[in-house]
């Protein structure tokens, strides 16, 4: 419990941040609010309920939480940690919201990044520094992702909060068949990199039928190129590669946007 002592001190230095002259993590330049209203309750890590009704989920990170089947301890602890601390942030306090291009998810809930209003602090800031969240991007919902990154990286270079604890450690790419069906934090060294009938081919190892791989489809692929990045850019490159392990061939991460792949070198 002791590391999670620490995490929840640096949450609540940011909760008292207003006195200060600056934000604790103040929202990026390239986000706007738009709506304001008061958070009345904090349903998990990344879900808050509105007085006006709305539903939020904090858009762009993904908050620990207990997995089906789990038995052991701490994946409580984790979620539980992450509710209390974003309650410390905003329960009970007006918040400023910055919707997406698209603002709902398949549950009808607004997906939209917080701001506190009286401070100015960042949400999804506050809970990736604080490393009680991880970055989970998404091909419409991608707005700070180069700055939520970022952030990310300190707290995972320092081992805060989930970053302490092996569940959440960055696999390898040979470590990745042991890992099927769960979100993962890849990295590894593309051996080719290849595009076969529209569809880009990251290959991490010498057979494709069984080795790690990542897969990006045409529409997709259209989407990197637009970011000046052509399939053939990552043969040789080391990477970090972030997404749902699938089976297909070996284990494979299906990438729909470039910020699930970060080049290291």
């Amino acid at each position: 419990m002791a590391r999670f002592a620490v995490v929840f001190l640096l949450i609540l230095t940011v909760t008292t941040a207003g006195s200060a002259s600056e934000p604790a993590v103040p929202l990026p330049s390239g986000l706007a609010t738009d709506a304001e209203a008061r958070a009345i309750e904090v349903i998990d890590g990344s879900t808050v309920l509105l007085d006006d009704g709305e539903t939020v989920r904090l858009a762009g990170i993904e908050a620990p939480r207990p997995v089906r089947g789990e038995t052991a301890p701490e994946a409580d602890t984790l979620s539980n940690e992450a509710r209390q601390a974003l309650s410390a942030l905003v329960h009970g306090r007006r918040v400023g919201l910055a919707a997406g291009d698209a603002p709902r998810d398949r549950y009808g809930r607004l997906r939209a990044h917080l701001v506190r209003s009286d401070d100015g602090t960042w949400v999804q800031g506050a809970l990736l520094a604080a490393g009680l969240a991880r970055v989970h991007s998404l091909v419409d919902d991608r707005a700070a992702a180069a700055e939520m990154l970022a952030i990310e990286r300190r707290a995972r270079a320092a081992r805060l909060g989930i970053w302490s604890l092996p569940r959440y450690g960055v696999r390898a790419a040979g470590e990745t068949v042991n890992r099927l069906h769960s979100f993962q934090l890849v990295e590894g060294r593309v051996e080719s990199a290849a595009v076969v009938r529209g569809r880009g081919y990251l290959n991490f190892g010498d057979d494709w039928r069984e080795d790690f791989t990542v897969s990006i489809g045409p529409r997709d692929r259209r989407r990197f190129e637009s970011a000046g990045i052509a399939i053939e850019d990552y043969e040789g490159r080391l990477v970090r590669v972030r997404g749902w392990i699938d089976s297909f061939n070996g284990p494979m991460i299906e990438a729909t946007h470039p910020e699930q792949i970060e080049v290291l070198e």
